[in-house]
C-alpha cells in the first residue's frame, strides 16, 4: 500500500469554511500576521464539548500576554467521514491570519490540507470529517502556534 493513498485514507477529508467577510479574505492573501504562545488546556463546561486553549508564556511585553487562541469540537464522537465543526475564537491576533488544522498520526503532528481565516469577529469556524477510527487527537495553528489537542472519538 503506497504511503499517499495511506495518508489519503487517514488524513481528513476536511473542508474549511471561514467566516469573514472579502476584505479579512484580501488581507489573508497579502500577509498573515504573527503570534506567539505556549499551551494551556481548557474545558467548556457549557457546550459539551472539547476544548482546547493556547495562553502565552514567552515575555516579550503586554501585547505577547493578551494572545490566546481557544478551540472547539462541536462534538466528541462521530462516525467515519461525518462531518463536524470546529469553531475558535483568538484574541492579540490580526483579523485575515491563517488557521491550519493538524491531526496526531504515529506520534507527530502532521497538517491536514484544511484551512481557515481569523474574521473580523476574531473568530473562526472549520468543517471537518475524519477517517481514522478510534481516538483522534487534532488541534489548529494559528499564527504560526499550536492549541492544545481536541480530541474527538471516530466510530
Amino acid at each position: 500500500m503506497s504511503a499517499t493513498f495511506r495518508l489519503r485514507t487517514a488524513v481528513a477529508v476536511v473542508l474549511a469554511a471561514g467566516l469573514m467577510g472579502a476584505a479579512a479574505a484580501t488581507a489573508a492573501a497579502t500577509g498573515p500576521g504573527t503570534g506567539n504562545g505556549e499551551n494551556e488546556n481548557g474545558a467548556d463546561a457549557g457546550t459539551g464539548g472539547a476544548t482546547a486553549s493556547t495562553a502565552p508564556i514567552t515575555p516579550g511585553g503586554p501585547s505577547a500576554a493578551a494572545r490566546t487562541n481557544t478551540v472547539t469540537a462541536d462534538r466528541e464522537q462521530v462516525r467515519q467521514w461525518e462531518e463536524f465543526r470546529l469553531h475558535g475564537k483568538v484574541t492579540g491576533i490580526k483579523a485575515g491570519t491563517a488557521v491550519r488544522l493538524q491531526q496526531m498520526q504515529h506520534g507527530s503532528w502532521k497538517t491536514l490540507p484544511a484551512t481557515s481565516v481569523v474574521n473580523r469577529s476574531l473568530d473562526y469556524s472549520m468543517r471537518v470529517k475524519l477517517g481514522i477510527r478510534g481516538v483522534n487527537r487534532i488541534r489548529t495553528v494559528v499564527a504560526g502556534q499550536p492549541s492544545d489537542p481536541v480530541t474527538v472519538t471516530v466510530r
